[in-house]
């Protein structure tokens, strides 16, 4: 016989054979849809979850100890973005491209004095601060009694001796405008 009329024989699947192929191209299939819808999900939540962060619910890493001990350096925050405050507030105000924590003491037209003791009267009536640890008047820079300027608030830290706040002319009384929010939720306890 001749090599060139030699029919070469072509090894036909079977059924079963053929059926399997399917199954692991349907499998492979299935699983690069499922891949692809997953993979699009995530990238839609956290475009949803960074919106919702820069919009309305800011995140925020505390530096430094002016807060203490409510709030110490390395908590993680979560603010309500607002620009309006209240008593006792924990606020977040922006201040020479810089953020600082505070709690709101006095509202516009409140007429603010700190005692030698530390002692904080508002309108005339003790302040109860049960988040002090230590009162002090602190490095003050204003005369007493001190009336917050419309439009602004006048902030303290919990720390009173060492945290610079509307008692310094540096700082002053905050602008409703330099809010960025109030604290909603400690997420970090840091220490």
């Amino acid at each position: 016989m001749n090599n060139t009329n030699e029919m070469k024989q072509v090894a036909v699947p079977s059924v079963e054979q053929v059926e399997n192929e399917l199954k692991k191209i349907r499998y492979k299939d299935l699983f690069r849809k499922t891949l692809s819808s997953t993979v699009a999900t995530l990238i839609v939540v956290a475009a949803i979850a960074v919106l919702i962060s820069t919009l309305f619910l800011p995140v925020i890493q505390v530096s430094g100890n002016s807060m203490e001990p409510s709030l110490k350096d390395g908590d993680i925050l979560v603010l309500v973005k607002t620009d309006k405050c209240d008593y006792g507030d924990l606020c977040c105000v922006s201040w020479q491209n810089k953020l600082l924590l505070k709690r709101v003491i006095g509202l516009p037209g409140d007429s603010i004095t700190i005692d030698s003791d530390g002692n904080v009267y508002v309108n005339d009536e003790l302040l109860d601060e049960p988040y002090i640890t230590e009162k002090s008047q602190g490095n003050c820079e204003i005369e007493f009694p001190f009336t917050v300027p419309d439009n602004r608030i006048f902030i303290l830290g919990d720390a009173r001796e060492s945290s610079v706040d509307s008692r310094s002319s540096a700082i002053g009384c905050i602008e409703q405008e330099q809010i960025i929010g109030t604290v909603l939720w400690n997420v970090w306890n840091a220490k």
